[in-house]
């Protein structure tokens, strides 16, 4: 009987022993495919709906364009077979398109399905205002010649075609969704086509048509999780091999560079192109008031808030334009004087009996918005106590982006990144406007931006921008973001780097012009 139980107890150790042996071969053996985190869940990857970073990531995987923009800011064509060519008139566009490519669904790429997915997007699209207020109409003038007529000249289009929200999608596989959304799919041209979909993960494969480069990777698993915790701790522990930046904690991010520093990960970065503001409501008393709104421009120390919240990593901004994009460094918005900001306030009735009170919205989960909020609410108490107070106010992302244009708020943080290399892509989102009455703006992106501000001749010169080009461009546009700055509907705060950490059989990631992972790009070693 001891012998028997001797035998037994050998048996069970024996068992444990294997276990934990096929357990470490498992977790020793390298991934297929490479596991990629980011923040916040995929909804929908319809072209026409995506409008935020995560989804514009995938997509640019999944899709083509017609045309890129390399590193010095020039043009080159990508499904385009040349560059476009502009009428004498300049409402006239032929753009040749590359010949022997198909979809995903093995459909051919040709004119008709550009036209139909540049169409499709000016009828439904969620930023169609961008094409709308440019195009009249697009033509088929042969199997691979597409032709845009324009409604006036503009300078700006040629940039827009390098928009992910503009990559082709087949007209076989949307066609019941003419006019309505495709959320769980994805028919394109690009390098990976789309094997699953649900809101928490996305996994692509290559195309093996890919009339491209192909991927350096055998797919990729687009992972969202839900906060910045859990993110930092994939990468940590090696759950993933890829972490994109967004919505990470700038504690952790600063842990992660360095980690980086000691060898531990690789990372990479591309041009900041992201930007972080405070957009005031100026359609209402008190903000309704510009001195108060000039007054508040004085009021944040930009670099106190960059060394606290983000330990330097985010570069304070006095524009809404990312510098890189005007070719040169204009700052419009004023520096930090809280002496200024008193006068000024006192001007207009307040301070020691009378004080201003300013909500302050920020989104509850993103975690820089609270330390900025928090930040500032701190230096006013220490610096302008006696005339402005600010309370606090968190919500979630989502629900902020459905109220601003409803006007719920009086002070609210949010960040931007254009849809497209160009510095119309940061000043038309916030200030155009189509019906104004005595600096409020009825109607118009300034109401879906949550300013309600609006200026008439501001407006004269951004359509006067579409009709120059180069260098009498940029200085139109530059006094465009002067105006903006005098009015003082929104106060910039920093400029954010678009980063990723990889793990040390990763290579290093690397950026596009806009601000995505080169996907195809990543490899294992």
């Amino acid at each position: 009987m001891l012998k028997l139980h001797y035998i037994k107890n050998i048996l069970k150790v024996s068992s444990v022993i294997l276990f934990l042996l096929q357990l470490s071969c498992v977790q020793n053996k390298k991934r297929e495919n490479i596991i990629v985190a980011s923040a916040g869940k995929i909804e929908s990857l319809d072209p026409a709906q995506a409008n935020t970073l995560r989804t514009l990531q995938i997509l640019s995987a999944l899709g083509d364009t017609l045309y890129k923009v390399d590193k010095e800011g020039n043009l080159y064509p990508s499904l385009a077979k040349d560059l476009p060519k502009v009428s004498k008139n300049g409402l006239l566009i032929d753009i040749p398109l590359k010949e022997n490519i198909s979809f995903h669904d093995g459909s051919i790429f040709n004119a008709e399905a550009m036209a139909f997915s540049l169409n499709r997007f000016m009828k439904i699209g969620t930023l169609n205002y961008l094409l709308n207020d440019k195009i009249e109409e697009i033509k088929v003038k042969d199997e691979f010649l597409i032709r845009i007529k324009l409604k006036k000249p503009s300078s700006s289009l040629k940039s827009l075609l390098t928009s992910v929200n503009l990559t082709p999608i087949s007209p076989n596989s949307y066609s019941n969704y003419k006019d309505n959304f495709n959320n769980k799919s994805f028919i394109g041209t690009g390098p990976y086509f789309l094997e699953s979909f649900n809101a928490s993960q996305q996994i692509i494969k290559p195309f093996k048509n890919y009339w491209g480069e192909k991927p350096l990777n055998k797919g990729i698993d687009f992972i969202n999780y839900s906060n910045s915790s859990t993110l930092f701790g994939a990468l940590k522990t090696k759950g993933v091999d890829v972490l994109i930046s967004n919505s990470i904690d700038d504690m952790q991010r600063l842990t992660l560079n360095n980690m980086v520093n000691k060898g531990q990960l690789k990372s990479g970065e591309g041009d900041p192109i992201e930007i972080g503001y405070i957009t005031f409501k100026s359609n209402k008393l008190p903000l309704e008031n510009k001195k108060i709104r000039e007054a508040l421009s004085y009021t944040i120390d930009r670099e106190l808030i960059s060394q606290q919240v983000s330990f330097g990593t985010r570069e304070p901004l006095r524009s809404i334009v990312p510098p890189k994009l005007h070719k040169k460094v204009f700052t419009p918005w004023p520096k930090y004087n809280h002496n200024i900001a008193r006068s000024l306030l006192k001007k207009e009735g307040y301070c020691e009996t009378n004080i201003l009170s300013i909500p302050l919205t920020f989104r509850s989960n993103v975690p820089a918005d609270k330390l900025l909020a928090l930040t500032w609410k701190d230096q006013i108490k220490r610096d302008l106590s006696d005339c402005i107070e600010i309370t606090l106010n968190g919500v979630e992302s989502t629900t902020v982006y459905k109220q601003l244009s409803e006007g719920s708020f009086e002070a609210v943080i949010l960040d931007w990144t254009g849809a497209y290399p160009d510095p119309e892509a940061y000043l038309t989102p916030l200030l155009s406007c189509n019906k104004i009455n005595n600096n409020s703006c009825l109607k118009g992106e300034a109401v879906f931006s949550g300013s309600f501000w609006g200026d008439d001749k501001l407006q004269e010169l951004l359509e006067k921008s579409e009709e120059l080009e180069g260098e009498s461009r940029l200085k139109n546009l530059i006094k465009v973001e002067q105006l903006a700055a005098e009015g003082s509907a929104y106060l910039p705060v920093w400029l954010v780097n678009p980063k990723a950490w990889s793990l040390k059989d990763i290579s290093q990631p690397e950026f596009s012009s806009d601000g995505l992972i080169i996907l195809k790009n990543l490899q294992r070693y």
